[in-house]
Formats: structure tokens, sequence, C-alpha cells
């Protein structure tokens, strides 16, 4: 079993995180005001690119304001926090 990092352990010594960890982070950072509102949201893809593919879910599924959402909201966070990242779709299906 490998050893935990202590608290002590400098941040650059840490294992840095994949872009698929920091896009899900980002993610489950947005999901609850998306579940309140009766949806969801569901990272489906990284493109070598820097395309990020996600599913809306349930309530977002024909809504109106799902673009505005996707591009203002869930896109522009993902790529604040995920330099490498260079647009978010959204697939159906």
């Amino acid at each position: 079993m490998p050893d935990k990092p202590s608290a002590a352990t400098p941040l650059e010594q840490l294992p840095a995180l994949t872009v698929n960890e920091r896009v899900q982070q980002v993610l489950a950072t947005l999901r609850p005001s998306i579940q309140w509102d009766g949806g969801d949201i569901q990272l489906v893809d990284i493109s070598p690119q820097g395309v990020v593919s996600i599913r809306l879910l349930g309530a977002c599924i024909g809504c109106p304001s799902s673009e505005a959402t996707l591009k203002l909201g869930v896109e522009r966070k993902i790529r604040d926090a995920v330099p490498e990242i260079t647009q978010v779709i959204a697939i159906e299906g």
C-alpha cells in the first residue's frame, strides 16, 4: 500500500491531478445547482485536443436555458480551472 502523504509534504511533491480529475472536480462543484433544477451533468469524454464532451440529463434535456448554462456556466468554470481545455460541447443520447 502506498504511503499516504503527510500534512507536511510540499505540494510540488504530491502527485498532480490529471486533466480528467480536474474536470470532474469542477463538475462536482456545479452538479448541486444543476440537480436543484432537476437536471444533471455527466462527463463523456475529453479529446486530445482539449474538447470536453458532456451529457446533460433530466430537466436539462430540451431546456431552453441549457445552452446558456453550458457556455456561460459550465464551459467558463472548466476553462478557468483547467487551461488545457479548449471547448465544452454537449452531446445527446
